[in-house]
Parts: C-alpha cells; sequence; structure tokens
C-alpha cells in the first residue's frame, strides 16, 4: 500500500464475537477486518495512530472468496483479511480518549 495512505483506510471495523470479546477482556487482544492488502506493520501503525496505545504484535488471518448460491445463480464473495492486534497488558483502548471521534466503539460500559 502507498505511504501517504489514510489509517481509517486501512482498518475497516472490529469484529466482535464471543471469542473477540473474551481476547479483548481477558488477553487485550482485538480483532479488526483490515484491507487485504496490508500488511502486519502497516496495520501495527494505524492501531497505534487511531486509538493511541502501544501494539506489541499483529496476527493476521486471510479467508478466501467463497461460492454462495443464491436464487439467480451463483455468487463469489472477495476475499478478507482479520488482524488480531495485542497490546500490553496495562493499555486499553476501549476508553472514550482512545477511541477519539470513531463512529463506533470496541465495547460498551
Amino acid at each position: 500500500m502507498s505511504a501517504n495512505i489514510d489509517f481509517h483506510q486501512i482498518i475497516k471495523k472490529p469484529l466482535v464475537s464471543e471469542k473477540s470479546t473474551w481476547g479483548m477482556n481477558e488477553q487485550k487482544r482485538y480483532a479488526f477486518e483490515v484491507d487485504p492488502r496490508a500488511s502486519k506493520d502497516e496495520i501495527k501503525v494505524a492501531v497505534q495512530n487511531i486509538y493511541k496505545v502501544r501494539v506489541v504484535g499483529v496476527n493476521t488471518v486471510v479467508s478466501k472468496q467463497k461460492k454462495r448460491r443464491i436464487k439467480t445463480g451463483v455468487v463469489q464473495d472477495a476475499a478478507t483479511k482479520k488482524a488480531v492486534a495485542c497490546t500490553r497488558t496495562t493499555t486499553s483502548i476501549c476508553s472514550k480518549e482512545a477511541l477519539g471521534n470513531r463512529h463506533w466503539a470496541l465495547e460498551k460500559k
């Protein structure tokens, strides 16, 4: 990806599921859906700049395209990429100051 890309284009949205919520609360691991072209270093910098936290590591998973059968024929979904960012045990990105003016929140208090 280019060097002058907006960080909000790299991180599309947070993934909130039972497993990711457990990871947020117990292990300070936060899951995001990211741009498939983004590297681990770009994801790390984007999370650090958006949420103002220190990221220790990033793990990524790329899911391949899926074919789904619908009424009018077969549709092929796009490939997606999921990133799990690990933060330090003392930091959390759930505070309102860290979220800034984003339109979604990771955790409701």
